[in-house]
């Protein structure tokens, strides 16, 4: 009779916990091991996890990406010319070195936009790319475009850096989003 008695109070201590845990993780989506918010508040406007993804070489687990946007767009192309806060958030899930961050970001940029490799937005790549530095497991490349100001880029991977206007935002989520597309074509 005791035995069932503790059996019904286990259950109840096992249900209360699973709950409690899965409290503590509401409103977060989890990736590769990964825990990202739902929304974030940047600046007093809310953006929304849009999508998040995996990224791995041969068969190595690298980072995970997070896409976050104020808006939500029907497509790559509203995502990139709305004036509204977009991030990317890469979470490394090894250490990478700087020169590997600056040549896998630059070789993936200017091949998909050769507009990258000359005039000012080579020169506004060049300001990002030379913020980089060596980021360990765990650490965080944030690049976060805010409207009527321009792109910050932080985190454990970069000394930071500010781009100021559109064009070089603009230029940057345009490649991404065309190499990972995530919306409808």
């Amino acid at each position: 009779m005791r035995m069932q008695a503790w059996t019904g109070h286990a259950r109840w201590l096992v249900l209360g916990l699973w709950l409690v845990a899965g409290a503590a993780h509401a409103g977060q989506k989890q990736v590769g091991g990964v825990r990202m918010p739902d929304s974030l508040t940047l600046q007093g406007r809310t953006v929304a996890l849009a999508h998040m993804e995996l990224h791995k070489r041969f068969f190595f687990k690298v980072y995970v990406w997070s896409l976050y946007l104020e808006d939500q767009p029907r497509n790559a192309s509203e995502a990139v010319a709305s004036d509204s806060v977009k991030r990317l958030h890469f979470r490394f899930l090894r250490d990478i070195s700087r020169s590997q961050l600056v040549d896998s970001l630059r070789h993936g940029l200017v091949s998909r936009n050769p507009h990258l490799n000359e005039g000012p937005l080579a020169q506004q790549l060049g300001v990002m790319l030379a913020s980089l530095r060596d980021v360990g497991k765990g650490g965080d490349l944030i690049i976060t475009y805010t409207p009527d100001g321009g792109l910050e880029v932080g985190g454990e991977a970069s000394g930071g850096v500010f781009i100021p206007g559109k064009s070089f935002a603009d230029a940057l989520f345009a490649v991404w989003l065309d190499a990972h597309p995530i919306f409808p074509r």
